[in-house]
């Protein structure tokens, strides 16, 4: 079975969002890949605050086969930092995961099948 990280920015942590009806979806994005045979996981960060632990204890968890990095972190020019710092965990810390990117939270099951 593939295995997938799923990187993405904590809904709790976006201003003026509903957090909890994000999270819901996100939640629901992770049942998709499980009714199409992937063992998925996700790994949420906040800017600024405990980014770089929490990415490396969910990439150290076991060797994923792919990592994909949300829109939340890489469309969001002020984060430009943040998703710096994930392609650059990633490489270090699972190197051998391809990486992948979504269009949006409805999207990382196709993401991540384009490289698995």
């Amino acid at each position: 079975m593939t295995s997938v990280l799923v990187v993405g920015y904590d809904p709790q942590a976006i201003p003026g969002v509903d957090g909890e009806a994000l999270r819901a979806a996100l939640d629901g994005e992770l049942a998709r890949f499980g009714e199409h045979g992937i063992d998925a996981a996700m790994a949420l960060v906040v800017f600024g605050e405990s980014a770089e632990s929490t990415l490396i204890a969910s990439l150290a968890e076991r060797p994923w086969d792919v990592v994909v990095v949300g829109g939340g972190i890489r469309k969001t020019e002020q984060l430009l930092p943040l998703f710096e710092q994930v392609v650059n965990l990633i490489r270090r810390h699972a190197p051998q995961a391809a990486i992948a990117f979504n269009t949006s939270g409805g999207d990382s099951v196709e993401a991540a099948r384009r490289w698995r």
